[in-house]
């Protein structure tokens, strides 16, 4: 009877699982902006400690408008970076088509068979369906700055019902847990400024040594890409290689461009980064690229934005209950189990 009961709990667990990533998945339009948010209210609450202390009656309000602004900044940013690639892509079409056709012909001397190039106007009109998209984003982020601004309000109300309906000890696990989480998503996102920071530097001067044009497009666009683990690094590296292929002409040129954006940023997401976290973050690498994965198939580039911090919540959350705590040691780094341990 125990072995049954086990079995059966546990394929219930699965059920409940399987339902619930669909539910976030249909839910979306409302469960990723509240999940944003509450990331948000997490990442933004020392802000308002700091306004409090400045302009007590408007602390709240000033610090959805501080956030309102990094965010607004930031996708502008990006919208601004992708257009002038897109217009210098645009501009330059038949030197790619050539560049591919070279390609193709070499590729085809050795037995394989390279897709067709796609036409221009269509190109264009994906470019074009994807920058309409600005909207949607405009809108999106005037939803999840409105909870933020009504969720920065209820985070002492919220304290006082847990201190009402919970014990001495209740609560103070209650409010480690969510000072910890905290912690780690205001660590995770000052640690991915700092390397996006040195990636758009680094890639901003080797693109101007090696004569690439548009050196401060490509810096700004690492810069933002680098805020999207490992599929951001990747994405960073394509565009400016494949311009150099049209600008340069040459093997040569692009395998140099290729070259030294890959030890870029072979080494910030080897080196630099881990030095940096050191024990911070402890997830895996594989949990990294899971996490990643799951999230954006789950939300798209919205997921992939949150997915690191959002995981490292839920680790932590996991480690707090006896029967999900195999998941955070699952999904945490073999150095911070092994702290864990000692």
């Amino acid at each position: 009877m125990p072995l049954i009961n086990t079995v059966r709990n546990r394929m219930l667990a699965f059920i409940a699982t399987i339902l619930a990533v669909a539910a976030l998945r249909a839910s979306y339009p409302v469960t990723m902006p509240l999940t944003a948010s509450v990331l948000l209210i997490a990442a933004v609450w020392p802000v308002k400690l700091w306004l409090d202390r400045l302009i007590p009656w408007a602390s709240y309000i000033g610090a959805s408008l501080i956030l309102l602004f990094v965010l607004g900044l930031f996708f502008a940013t990006l919208y601004f970076s992708a257009a002038q690639v897109v217009h210098a892509f645009g501009d330059n079409w038949g030197q790619l088509e050539v560049a591919y056709q070279a390609i193709m012909r070499w590729l085809n001397r050795w037995g394989i068979e390279g897709l067709k190039l796609e036409e221009r106007s269509r190109l264009i009109g994906v470019g074009q369906e994807v920058f309409s998209n600005a909207s949607t984003i405009l809108i999106y982020l005037g939803f999840i700055a409105l909870l933020v601004m009504f969720g920065l309000r209820e985070v002492d109300a919220m304290s006082k019902k847990i201190g009402r309906e919970f014990g001495q000890g209740e609560r103070r696990e209650i409010a480690r847990t969510i000072d910890e989480i905290a912690k780690r998503i205001r660590q995770y996102l000052g640690i991915t400024l700092l390397t996006s920071l040195i990636t758009g530097i680094a890639t901003a001067l080797w693109a101007f040594t090696i004569g690439l044009d548009l050196p401060l497009v490509w810096g700004i666009l690492n810069f933002l890409l680098n805020f999207v683990p490992v599929l951001g690094n990747f994405v960073g590296i394509a565009p400016p290689t494949l311009y150099a292929l049209m600008q340069f002409k040459s093997l040569s040129g692009t395998l140099l461009t290729l070259a030294g954006f890959s030890v870029i940023q072979i080494v910030i997401s080897n080196f630099v980064c881990p030095l940096l976290q050191e024990r911070g973050l402890s997830l895996s690498p594989i949990a990294v690229i899971v996490a990643l994965t799951f999230w954006s198939w789950l939300w798209g580039f919205a997921g992939a934005l949150i997915a690191i911090p959002l995981t490292v919540s839920l680790t932590i959350v996991c480690s707090q209950f006896e029967n999900t705590r195999w998941i955070a040691v699952f999904l945490s780094s073999p150095k911070a189990n092994a702290g864990a341990n000692d």
